[in-house]
């Protein structure tokens, strides 16, 4: 039995089946975590989905910023930014079926010893407390009313934790940290417009990784979102941890590769398998 982890596909349905050879994945055997952004943006979200939907259990997959974006277009709630390719999901006939099974999906896994998010986790959230605010969205996802959830789920404010959120304030900042953040304070206050690697932090920002004293940092936390960071991190070559952390975002819809982190019998080692994404897409 292997178990991988994998970095943002959106879309890039090709070249996960060339991954998927290459590491010789088999569903009867296998795991594999997928951290988010399933779709959007490269050529065959569609692809993409039924070939995660029909690994069944084998296929453990996040929700990211993406994912949600695509449920909230179909909620009627959103409508598709330039440069989206989800329309081919819309229109398909097993629309319904792979869009009840997206909502299904998990906002954190915790296995095998690695916490398992889509962007990041803020500084004063231990691996439970994560656990569990991912169960409230999961649930929110989930429950009758997910139009209600989606249309309170967009914006920047608040900007940081505290335990007395409630309501559509309190799932807002938790689906934030956990599919948009890439900066932080030491106190947790979340910068949501810069983009670049990590050595661009704004003024009294750090990457969320870099914040001292962080209750994660004794688990090792794989994650994706970031392709500039992976990008870099992987051109590095057979590169370790970086602050105890895996970044998977290796940019395949923007021309990079597509990388599969093989895990260890022992948290925090691991194994990496790439192949190469040719179909760079312009930013939008």
């Amino acid at each position: 039995m292997a178990l991988y982890c994998i970095g943002d596909l959106q879309g890039c349905n090709e070249p996960l089946q060339r991954l998927l050879h290459k590491i010789d994945f088999s569903a009867s055997r296998d795991t594999l975590y997928v951290l988010g952004d399933l779709v959007n943006r490269g050529p065959d979200s569609l692809g993409v989905l039924r070939s995660l939907h029909g690994l069944g259990d084998a296929a453990q997959c996040l929700l990211g910023n993406h994912d949600l974006n695509l449920l909230g277009i179909r909620q009627g709630l959103r409508k598709p930014h330039r440069g989206d390719t989800v329309q081919q999901v819309l229109d398909a006939p097993d629309s319904e079926a792979l869009l009840d099974w997206l909502r299904h999906r998990r906002m954190a896994i915790h296995a095998h010893g690695w916490l398992m998010v889509h962007a990041g986790v803020l500084p004063q959230w231990s691996t439970a407390q994560t656990l569990a605010l991912a169960a409230e969205v999961e649930q929110a996802l989930r429950g009758p009313d997910l139009a209600g959830f989606l249309q309170g789920m967009y914006g920047n404010t608040p900007d940081h934790w505290q335990d007395s959120l409630e309501g559509a304030d309190r799932l807002r900042v938790i689906v934030n940290a956990l599919t948009r953040m890439r900066f932080c304070t030491a106190g947790g206050t979340m910068e949501f417009a810069t983009t670049g690697g990590s050595q661009t932090a704004p003024p009294g920002y750090l990457p969320w990784f870099e914040v001292p004293g962080r209750k994660t940092a004794g688990t090792p936390v794989a994650f994706g979102h970031w392709s500039t960071l992976g990008a870099d991190h992987a051109a590095a070559g057979a590169p370790g941890l970086l602050h105890n952390t895996l970044p998977l975002d290796t940019g395949c819809v923007w021309g990079g590769c597509l990388m599969a982190a093989r895990l260890g019998s022992t948290p925090g080692r691991f194994e990496s398998i790439s192949v190469p994404c040719p179909q760079a897409q312009p930013p939008g």
